[in-house]
């Protein structure tokens, strides 16, 4: 079953560095702090982005306060796990159990408030919910199956997706790019809204390449056996 003692698999551009960084935070992390602590710290960002999402209506430059809320979201998030292996107290049940459902919850909170902003349509926002909590699924499935937790799809994490809509808030409030629309049979779409599509179609496209991989592998390893009709 999975569990946080799994083989994390971990490619991302940013891993080896992050990697450090995050061991380096967790040996000066004050004994209060615990990993649940963390998680839910996790959780506190993604409600601090959303809000920012929602506000950017009143000022453009209130998405400074989502980029906040995903950093706070980057130190809860990938910090916990790292704080319970760096003092030796994994739990791996528990942790695997309340880390990735709480993970659940703050994409929810996190794309809703993106689809009520004046950045992205909430459609567009939605697709890019249903393309991640798909790939979620898979991973899980697949760590079940294979004991493997794959962590990252074409180089890119979770870390480089924070960072994308960081830059993705930042140039919407330094650029006139939000003026840029398109109407295509009666809807309109502005050039976030093409961005967030492109978002969505890389998550769809990632679950479609590892599941074609995964498929012949574990055909291979199950195959389909010969009919034999009962006489």
């Amino acid at each position: 079953m999975g569990k946080e003692t799994s083989e994390r698999i971990q490619t991302s551009v940013l891993n080896a560095a992050e990697k450090k960084v995050l061991v380096w935070l967790a040996q000066r992390q004050p004994a209060w702090v615990t990993s649940d602590f963390l998680t839910y710290t996790g959780v506190v960002g993604a409600l601090v982005c959303a809000v920012g999402f929602v506000l950017a209506h009143i000022d453009k430059n209130y998405l400074w306060i989502s980029s906040l809320g995903l950093v706070i979201n980057w130190y809860g998030d990938s910090l916990d796990g790292t704080l319970a292996r760096v003092r030796n107290a994994q739990r791996p049940v528990y942790g695997f159990f309340i880390d990735h459902t709480l993970d659940a919850v703050t994409i929810c909170i996190m794309c809703i408030g993106a689809g009520l902003s004046p950045m992205f349509r909430l459609d567009v926002a939605m697709l890019v919910l249903v393309g991640y909590l798909v790939l979620s699924i898979y991973t899980y499935i697949s760590t079940i199956l294979s004991g493997k937790f794959l962590l990252t799809y074409g180089s890119l994490g979770p870390t480089e997706f924070r960072l994308i809509v960081i830059l993705i808030n930042t140039v919407f409030m330094y650029t006139s790019l939000s003026e840029i629309k398109w109407t295509i049979e009666g809807q309109t779409l502005g050039i976030f809204d093409v961005a967030g599509l492109f978002i969505a179609c890389f998550l769809f496209v990632a679950w479609l390449v590892q599941f074609i991989t995964d498929r012949r592998v574990l055909s291979k390893q199950d195959p389909l056996k010969p009919y034999s009709p009962k006489k």
